[in-house]
């Protein structure tokens, strides 16, 4: 059997999701988690053979719960499943060591192959979001860039900004300034908007 954990922040999307995998004669969802931060212990305690994470959760990003499942359990495969099919999402997935990218609007027989294949050692990653990947590049955004955008993203002042990052106003003002000429928009609300659309923040 192939052991799967599964990290979910909808209830009723995971739900769905465990039923539908339950149903495949070889594999069996042994674990299930709503935040990113619950991730590593779950799958310390579960030993999961694929560990199959949304992206967007609380607690902490899928992304981040690859990477910690890359750093404490190296033989567990990771498959990313998304509403969010972004560009660079794709490419922090591949960078946190995910082993598959797949978006939610796929078949569930896709999904259960998937897991086979990335148990398998194969990489599987949908190929329009692949194409996608390819044609935006990497992101031109340093991290601490791309720190201060997000950290701005919820329409917070400078100062404000400049007391969540521990940074003073005139570095939050260049770092804004870089990100903004970096992603070509007029301001940094487009910046933030060009940014999470290409899955960059």
């Amino acid at each position: 059997m192939i052991r799967v954990l599964l990290a979910e922040d909808q209830g009723m999307m995971r739900s769905a999701l465990a039923l539908l995998l339950d149903l495949e004669d070889d594999i069996e969802v042994v674990a299930t988690v709503t935040r990113g931060d619950e991730v590593v212990p779950a799958a310390l305690a579960a030993r999961p053979d694929v560990a199959l994470l949304d992206i967007e959760m609380p607690g902490s990003s899928g992304l981040e719960a690859a990477a910690g499942l890359r750093d404490g359990l190296p033989g567990c495969r990771v498959l990313i499943l998304t509403t969010f099919g972004r560009p660079g999402y794709l490419r922090r997935a591949m960078e946190a060591g995910a082993a598959g990218f797949l978006v939610k609007d796929g078949p569930v027989e896709e999904l259960a192959a998937a897991i086979r294949r990335v148990l398998a050692g194969e990489k599987v990653i949908d190929p329009a979001l692949a194409a996608a990947a390819l044609s935006t590049g990497a992101s031109p955004l340093t991290d601490r860039e791309r720190d201060v955008l997000a950290a701005g993203a919820d329409g917070a002042t400078i100062s404000d900004i400049s007391r969540r990052l521990h940074l003073s106003e005139s570095t939050v003002r260049n770092y804004l300034s870089a990100a903004i000429g970096k992603t070509g928009t007029r301001n940094r609300i487009e910046a933030a908007r060009t940014a999470r659309h290409n899955g960059w923040l």
